[in-house]
């Protein structure tokens, strides 16, 4: 395992700590235990600085226009992803969680490193952007930060950062329409473009009944629609999902949950600048001369292993899943149980002797034995609520799975949505049922075939997706319409038995 690299000076080792508390997490996802997340996020991390300072060094020799490239934390996370496909083709696949090893083997990951113009538009138009703007745009829409730390971090005026942020949200949508146009397209998605670029500027404009089916069916369009729509808060999800790739959204949901707990904010970005200390100050004492401050490091480290332990629990859970976790804590090898779940007892495990000169929270991650990773990727607020089963009694046992809705997007007359469901017995083949309460039509479904029949929607196993071991998640994603209501399903069933909301 190579050892990290050493930071040049203090304003890299402020940089040096923000990049590796953001790997180390989406590391975490893409493993199956804790010790392969630090061993990933080391590979990593220093792959990805190792080509941040190159291109740093290339622009600085270089004349003219600069070369397309990502801000610092997306590149990073980009190495996390180049790293585990390196993994896969060396025959270390086996260290990654399941679902990822899928996905790397699909035609939806050679898109992130295939022929330009047939990339995700989030990620060309990001990298068509000028750096400030982009980390602008990334520190503020997918690391949830709020403004007056955002402004500290790239040395911009508070009280002017919300304007350029808008400036920056409508440049970003101007690269994105561009990326659309330059893709190869087909003459059905080329003829809608026009159409869909005026739509998307007003969250008052109507989407036309022939554009709404089209973007219903056709998943590089709908991946542009999301990025174009600024209204509606589905900008992170677009960025995040289009620039990272997979885990994409249980990545933005992790940082959301930990600047919570770090800031103590609900929606860190919209946050406007008041008078008196950020309540980030502590945390951002990884900043620039903070780093060489003796005396905040023990509460920077405090701080920073909360948030990091409260990202890194499982999405949608709820009381039943934490029990069910702790029932398992004297197994060696829980394939359910997250890296650092406040909620069970573990003991410290040893970080890595080079990590503490870098950043403490890289010896933050505590020793959960090896586990399989749920990856809900959720979004939205959407919760499904079945109903119980047939005979339920308050003393009856806990439904063997939990589901969870999450609405992506939505857009007039058309939504974006996944279903994630925890099973706590192993499955060989399954489907999953719920009902529509307003007459949602699904148009296309990934990573299972759907059958719908009047409200009633059955999602079947894909041939690849099959077996799911015991507290494991399934996880797929749809396109569907709607009209004057698009409320959360209910009823959900696996296999026929009735999930609980989770």
């Amino acid at each position: 395992m190579p050892d990290l690299p050493t930071p040049q000076d203090a304003t890299e080792a402020a940089l040096f700590a923000e990049g590796w508390d953001a790997v180390l997490s989406y590391a975490d996802l893409c493993t199956s235990g804790s010790q392969t997340a630090h061993q990933l996020a080391t590979e990593a991390f220093t792959l990805g600085m190792r080509e941040v300072r190159a291109a740093a060094r290339t622009h600085v020799r270089g004349a003219g226009r600069r070369t397309a490239r990502l801000p610092t934390i997306p590149a990073l996370l980009t190495a996390v992803r180049d790293t585990a496909a390196a993994w896969e083709a060396e025959g270390q696949g086996h260290k990654l969680d399941p679902d990822l090893r899928l996905w790397l083997n699909s035609g939806t990951a050679a898109r992130y490193t295939g022929r330009p113009l047939e990339r995700p538009v989030a990620l060309r138009g990001l990298r068509d952007m000028q750096e400030a703007d982009a980390a602008l745009l990334w520190l503020a829409e997918v690391e949830s930060l709020p403004l007056p730390a955002v402004a500290r971090r790239l040395g911009l005026d508070p009280a002017t950062v919300a304007g350029e942020l808008e400036q920056v949200r409508t440049l970003f949508r101007d690269r994105c329409h561009r990326a659309h146009l330059d893709s190869p397209l087909d003459a059905r998605c080329r003829s809608y473009a026009r159409l869909l670029d005026a739509v998307t500027r007003s969250p008052a404009a109507d989407t036309p009944d022939d554009l709404s089916r089209h973007l219903a069916t056709c998943v590089r369009c709908a991946e542009a629609a999301a990025c174009l729509r600024l209204h509606g808060g589905g900008l992170p999800a677009a960025l995040a999902g289009g620039v990272i790739g997979w885990g994409g959204l249980a990545y933005l949901e992790r940082r959301r949950r930990a600047a919570e707990v770090r800031l103590g904010a609900g929606r860190p970005t919209g946050a406007a600048p008041g008078p008196g200390p950020d309540p980030g100050d502590q945390e951002e004492g990884t900043g620039r001369s903070r780093v060489l401050r003796g005396g905040l490091l023990a509460a920077a480290v405090l701080l920073s292993a909360l948030a990091l332990g409260v990202s890194m629990m499982p999405f949608g859970g709820s009381g039943g899943d934490a029990a069910a976790a702790r029932d398992d804590t004297a197994t060696a090898h829980d394939d359910s149980r997250p890296v650092a779940d406040p909620g069970i007892p573990t003991a410290r495990k040893p970080a890595s002797p080079t990590a503490p000169a870098i950043t403490p929270s890289a010896a933050r991650t505590t020793a959960g034995s090896d586990r399989r990773k749920t990856d809900p990727e959720p979004q939205g607020t959407s919760s499904a609520t079945p109903e119980p089963g047939p005979g339920s009694t308050g003393a009856a046992p806990a439904a063997p799975c939990r589901a969870a809705y999450h609405l992506v997007n939505q857009w007039p007359d058309g939504f974006q949505a996944t279903v994630t469901v925890t099973t706590d017995r192993p499955l060989t083949g399954w489907n999953v049922s719920w009902a529509f309460r307003d007459g949602q039509q699904i148009g296309q479904m990934w990573d299972a075939t759907a059958q719908q029949d009047g409200s009633r929607v059955t999602a079947t196993a894909a041939d690849y997706n099959k077996t799911v071991a015991a507290h494991g998640t399934l996880s797929f994603g749809f396109l569907a319409t709607w009209q004057d209501k698009n409320r959360a399903p209910d009823s959900f069933t696996l296999n026929g038995a009735s999930c609980t909301a989770g």
